[in-house]
């Protein structure tokens, strides 16, 4: 079997997906003059070349230069429908979508008009497309966590909405200690537990990470690979990290694709996924990123189900809905 037509038709879950970064530039020209907000662009094309990062920080302004125009409930849900419909054109059944309500609280937006637009996009898209999905909760890791316990607060009227939190923004100098306290008070009111490690930062704050944030899912965690007890501890454990390979290469995380680790992961035994980040900043959505390594690094179509599988096997679904797409993964 053709194994780019096989990643594009088979069922797909994501699981590392920022929805502020799926704001494409036309969306944000359309909800900046919609809203009368000034950006520093003058047309599309120019934030288009704006997307040119040499690290982390770099795309990290541009993106909350974008979320700046998203101030009403309709903003939220124009943006998460835009992502959902992506989903449906890619056959993604179930995606598990990060948000950064500090992003837009810090600007005066409530809590409840970003997660209000989000929730009625995420019944439409159920209602429409048949595509479940969760909501995964960010702290700032660059504010403090005294800031991160005061979303925790405002998260606690809509606890059924959320599933998961997660901590992301700027990993440098930003590490999982910094917010082990209020890790701990969102695991006692229920809350998953996700967290961005070891992407620009070194092995230890992967360690941080599973030993002080108890976490369920490592995001990213590339640099895994430089500690080969880390490595074992991965395996053992069946600790899943979601991979981003079109952003690893956006954000100068790895130079080429041909040298992204993703392959030395699954031949470890790590528990990998594919997954597309920030895709409106990064070059494409989940069937690009998988389209591309599959390319660069040469998988074999029983590599590609593993990674497709395990997308399913460590996404937050409960376990009879896990098996019946389990099983049309491999019947594809």
């Amino acid at each position: 079997m053709d194994i780019i037509s096989y990643i594009k038709k088979v069922p797909k879950a994501e699981l590392h997906l920022h929805i502020e970064g799926t704001f494409e530039p036309e969306l944000m020209f359309e909800i900046a003059q919609r809203n009368e907000v000034k950006i520093p662009y003058n047309s599309v094309e120019e934030v288009k070349k704006a997307y040119q990062f040499n690290c982390l920080q770099d795309f990290l302004d541009i993106y909350y230069a974008g979320a700046s125009v998203l101030l009403y409930e309709q903003d939220f849900y124009d943006l998460t429908m835009a992502y959902f419909k992506h989903c449906a054109e890619e056959n993604v059944v179930h995606t598990e979508i990060m948000f950064d309500p500090q992003t837009h609280t810090k600007r005066g937006v409530s809590f409840e008009t970003v997660i209000s637009g989000i929730k009625r996009a995420q019944d439409d898209a159920e209602k429409n497309f048949g595509i479940t999905s969760y909501l995964i909760m960010s702290y700032l890791r660059h504010l403090s966590e005294e800031d991160a316990f005061e979303t925790l607060e405002q998260s606690l009227s809509y606890k059924h909405l959320i599933k998961a939190v997660g901590l992301d923004s700027s990993e440098k100098g930003n590490p999982p200690s910094k917010f082990q306290k209020v890790f701990a008070a969102s695991v006692k009111e229920g809350y998953k537990i996700v967290a961005h490690a070891g992407e620009e930062g070194p092995a230890e704050y992967v360690w941080e990470a599973l030993d002080l944030l108890k976490i369920d899912r490592i995001d990213h965690g590339n640099n895994s690979l430089t500690d080969e007890k880390l490595v074992n501890y991965l395996v053992e454990n069946k600790m899943a990290l979601t991979v981003c390979p079109l952003s690893n290469t956006a954000l100068r995380v790895v130079d080429d694709l041909k040298q992204h680790p993703i392959k030395k992961m699954l031949d470890l035994g790590i528990k990998a996924t594919v997954n597309s980040d920030d895709p409106a900043y990064f070059g494409g959505y989940i069937t690009q990123n998988y389209t591309e390594i599959i390319e660069a690094l040469n998988l074999s179509l029983e590599e590609v189900k593993t990674l497709v599988s395990n997308s399913f096997e460590y996404s937050f679904l409960d376990e009879e809905t896990k098996k019946k797409y389990l099983q049309m993964v491999h019947e594809n």
